[in-house]
């Protein structure tokens, strides 16, 4: 199935739908995310501990504060909004299994049927504990939590299953981007707590110069949209479902 994801785009953000044949695969739609959860963020602070290289016991209570604080984060955003939310499970294990399954690719991973967040805690990462990327597993994967729960999942995967391979590679772009940008958002409040180690500036460098993913897309586009989310402070600003393909390839 060819779509012009233009014409047909999942949602417009938060809630948003436009018309098309993604709008009757949406869930009742939540007016007021995007129009309420603009604007500047209010720094938000969270006790995050340090990392001791080779303790597995330091990486899981680094993690589970780091999900405290996406957790507390974004249930402020929703209810600000006037939205339900509800938190995501977390799972934290040295494995590659987990309660859905294997654990693939980065070591962290989100789990749509038991809105679970997967994480996998690796070798390099006990021995090189880099706070903000470790990090970033937590902060990206809450931003697809945020998806399932304003119904951009649901969207994505009706979509996705019948589009052609090349689609369906520019549809898994926008999801990743998307939560990319959610994860700024975390970061323009939460980034101070988190004591990353590095600038942003420097940070989003960083990401830019990674190994290209044929599921998430370019790193410099992924770069592009984590700081536009950062530099916004809202999920408004997170719209890729409408963004030229060259923004999202």
């Amino acid at each position: 199935m060819r779509i012009s994801l233009m014409a047909a785009a999942a949602c417009l953000l938060a809630g948003v739908f436009v018309p098309g044949p993604a709008a009757a695969a949406m869930r009742t739609p939540r007016a007021g995310l995007a129009a309420e959860m603009t604007g500047e963020s209010a720094p938000w602070t969270c006790e995050i501990p340090p990392i001791r290289a080779g303790s597995v016991a330091s990486l899981r209570a680094f993690h589970r504060a780091m999900a405290a604080c996406a957790d507390g984060f974004w249930a402020a955003r929703f209810a600000a909004a006037g939205q339900p939310y509800s938190p995501p499970g977390v799972t934290i294990t040295t494995g590659g299994d987990s309660v859905c399954g294997e654990i693939t690719g980065t070591g962290a991973q989100y789990c749509p049927v038991q809105r679970t967040i997967a994480i996998r805690i690796l070798k390099q990462d006990l021995r090189d504990p880099f706070r903000m990327n470790i990090a970033h597993s937590v902060a990206h994967e809450w931003g697809h939590h945020v998806q399932q729960l304003i119904g951009v999942l649901d969207a994505q995967n009706a979509l996705y299953w019948p589009a052609s391979e090349s689609a369906r590679s520019l549809l898994s772009h926008r999801l990743e981007m998307q939560a990319e940008c959610l994860a700024g958002v975390f970061y323009s409040a939460a980034l101070e707590s988190i004591d990353p180690g590095i600038s942003w500036e420097e940070w989003i460098e960083a990401v830019r110069g990674a190994d290209e993913s044929e599921i998430h897309g370019k790193p410099r586009n992924l770069a592009s949209w984590q700081d536009r989310g950062y530099h916004g402070g809202a999920v408004g600003f997170c719209n890729t479902w409408t963004a030229r393909e060259s923004k999202i390839r």
